[in-house]
């Protein structure tokens, strides 16, 4: 399916909604409690989705409505502002009901932090009102075509008619879902920037082509820019300064990434208890009656629970350590202290996500050991546990991050400044 927008912008004064879903004196309780309240409701229709590839709009739609996207809208912005820690619990509660909503919210919360760290006033408070008002803010960045991952040919050139944009994305993470866009282009200069543009604005093509075999719902899938246009305003650098420079938010994405992977791993514990006690047949060898009753079986919902609860500690330290980084970037720090921080923040990732990817993997494939060959009928859609697992842990190849966390503790060599630690 391909969606060709309207040539007239269909965009609210100000959000989404028509009021804010959120204010600086949302509780980060609240907000946990209401992201673990959709949790079952998410659920519910997941396997549905993922068998028919139904879009998750209505889903999202109760995320927004919860406040969940605007909560890390700055205090100064009347928003909650809510620490990375309480922000890695929702993200687990949305991904163990669906890891495709979770994901579509990944792009978002990066954009969040780009305006918080690159916007200038002007551009924080129109889009962070924005935020408060309903709005999700989507990624398109990634590209076909060139050596490297981060290669990009996309151009936002000057013209006679103004600033146009021009080019294709090939990865649009949450882009069908979305109100505006964030696409990273090359300007006439070569700098890398980021233009902030409604979804509905001419010139703008969106494909559901995403056809990878997990996932399936993130509609990630590719865009066009056909000389879009774009305001001055609507621009956001990034200086060369800048990219020398480490900062939080590559570490605190890669640690919102691995909530999907606990999540995963606390919906298959789920999917595998209650399968023990609806479905699994004992071996009559087992000695047993019931499947619950069984010691192999027991074992198995020991380890899938063991790990992901492991998982689920270690992503909430690297959350921590994060939160430690955003504190001693906006205080009154030492230079060596900030980066510390920074460093500290990136390794307990990189850990987290090993640990966090093995769990998923791990739990996925140990669920058809608890029923054995029934266990693999399509009706239960068992596997999309894994492929989904499978395809999201190939965002940031694993091997990468135990070579940065081995040698950080073998020479204390920092990780390097990437989109990606």
């Amino acid at each position: 399916m391909t969606l060709q927008n309207s040539p007239v912008e269909l965009e609210s004064p100000v959000g989404h909604f028509d009021y804010p879903v959120v204010s600086a004196t949302t509780s980060a309780e609240g907000i946990i409690r209401a992201a673990q309240a959709l949790t079952p409701a998410l659920a519910a229709e997941a396997s549905l989705r993922d068998k028919q590839r139904i879009l998750a709009h209505e889903a999202l739609e109760w995320v927004r409505t919860a406040g969940i996207t605007a909560v890390r809208v700055p205090v100064k912005w009347d928003g909650p502002e809510l620490a990375y820690e309480d922000l890695a619990q929702i993200m687990i509660a949305l991904a163990k009901g669906d890891p495709n909503v979770a994901q579509v919210l990944i792009p978002h919360f990066t954009s969040v932090e780009r305006l918080r760290l690159n916007g200038n006033a002007e551009q924080q408070a129109r889009y962070f009102a924005g935020l408060r008002y309903g709005d999700i803010i989507s990624g398109a960045t990634g590209e076909l075509g060139g050596k490297f991952v981060t290669d990009m040919t996309t151009q936002l050139i000057t013209t006679p008619q103004g600033l146009r944009l021009r080019g294709k994305k090939f990865y649009s993470t949450g882009g069908l879902y979305a109100d505006r866009l964030r696409v990273t282009a090359k300007n006439d200069l070569g700098d890398t920037v980021s233009a902030l543009i409604p979804r509905l604005r001419q010139g703008v093509v969106q494909h559901d082509d995403w056809d990878g075999m997990g996932q399936r719902l993130t509609a990630s899938g590719s865009t066009e820019f056909n000389d879009v246009a774009v305001l001055p305003e609507e621009v956001m650098f990034y200086s060369h300064a800048e990219k020398k420079r480490r900062n939080y938010q590559p570490a605190a994405t890669q640690m919102l990434h691995s909530t999907i992977e606990v999540g995963i791993a606390f919906a298959v514990l789920d999917e595998a208890i209650g399968w023990a006690n609806r479905g699994a047949r004992p071996r009559p060898d087992s000695g047993v009656e019931r499947s619950v009753d069984d010691w192999y079986v027991q074992h198995i919902i020991g380890n899938i629970a063991a790990h992901a609860h492991a998982a689920e500690a270690t992503l909430l330290r690297a959350a921590r350590k994060v939160d430690e980084a955003v504190s001693g970037w906006y205080g009154d720090l030492a230079e060596a202290e900030r980066e510390a921080r920074l460093i500290a923040a990136s390794i307990a990732t990189a850990e987290a996500k090993i640990i966090c990817n093995e769990s998923a993997l791990r739990a996925a494939e140990l669920i058809y050991d608890v029923g054995g060959s029934s266990a693999t009928l399509s009706a239960n859609n068992f596997d999309r546990h894994w492929r989904n697992a499978r395809t999201h842990t190939t965002h940031d190849p694993i091997n990468h991050r135990y070579r940065v966390v081995g040698r950080f503790y073998l020479d204390q060599t920092p990780p390097p400044i990437t989109m990606y630690d």
